[in-house]
């Protein structure tokens, strides 16, 4: 994929409708990020059984059934979404993903947590039943045999955190294939297990709902793997925001085994990837700062 291809596909990328002006995604074609969870014994379900893991409304390709995941409950417009990208919508019970079917990945995970979800959480069992999103029409989306026999070998790297789901059907449906990308495995198991970890703790002990954002960048040069050509993110990021406090942090690492940094403010994140998540929220302070 030339850079001039992934430009076209990703320049016109406005994530929140909260009366920000179009954001570039063009400085997504950058340096580093990190990833998620997977783990060597999973299974899979079959299409109807996953299909039965989504309401009515969650069937339906639109946030208007999760718009109070994300902060102000102002979903992301996937009309400024370029139209390369084959942008779809798609709602869980826990959280939020715009997904692209040219990448066959999320592009964006948005997620709601809070002390009570979290407590809810810690006693749910992991279900490694991995499976292909029904959803999404199969000429868009990743299959399980995209993540198989890959040299080096990939994990599924959730965006959504399994640990985060509260109920038996909110972990059933974090393992969608529609949340995952093919994330280096030390990084997945250590580093970004290690973040993920960190956000849990300090939502635990915030005041009231923490919004985390979740996603892959494309840099130039990544790659591809499985039949549908499925895209290899060369960066991940997680943008935290505490709606109680107004402070946002972010966390940029390559998709590769590497060690955790300092996390950085929100402008440093916005001048890093070009994205402007937060649209026009209050952003206070960051992470440590007042």
């Amino acid at each position: 994929m030339h850079l001039r291809k992934i430009a076209v596909g990703l320049s016109a990328l406005v994530l929140l409708s909260t009366g920000a002006e179009a954001r570039s995604l063009l400085d997504l074609l950058k340096p580093a990020t990190q990833h998620q969870t997977q783990t060597s014994h999973s299974g899979s379900i079959n299409q109807n059984a996953a299909l039965d893991l989504y309401s009515s409304k969650q069937k339906q390709p639109s946030f208007d059934g999760c718009a109070d995941l994300f902060p102000a409950a102002k979903p992301i417009n996937t009309a400024t979404v370029p139209a390369t990208m084959k942008p779809l919508a798609l709602c869980s019970d826990n959280f939020a993903v715009l997904y692209s079917q040219t990448s066959r990945t999320p592009l964006v995970v948005v997620e709601r947590l809070n002390s009570a979800q979290l407590k809810d959480a810690k006693g749910e069992e992991r279900t490694n039943q991995f499976y292909p999103d029904p959803r999404i029409p199969k000429s868009g989306r990743a299959e399980l045999s995209d993540y198989r026999s890959q040299h080096p070998a990939v994990d599924r790297g959730h965006q959504s955190p399994a640990a985060d789901a509260p109920s038996p059907n909110a972990m059933a449906q974090s393992f969608a294939l529609s949340n995952m990308v093919p994330q280096d495995p030390t990084n997945n198991r250590k580093i970004w297990s290690k973040v993920e970890a960190d956000v849990r703790k300090f939502a635990k002990r915030a005041d009231g709902n923490v919004y985390v954002f979740t996603g892959p960048l494309f840099d130039e040069g990544h790659g591809t793997i499985g039949g549908n050509k499925v895209w290899v993110p060369t960066r991940l990021f997680k943008l935290v925001y505490d709606a109680s406090s107004q402070r946002a942090w972010a966390y940029v690492l390559p998709n590769a085994e590497t060690r955790i940094e300092r996390p950085m403010d929100y402008e440093t994140f916005v001048k890093s990837t070009g994205l402007k998540l937060l649209g026009n929220l209050p952003v206070t302070g960051s992470v440590g700062r007042s």
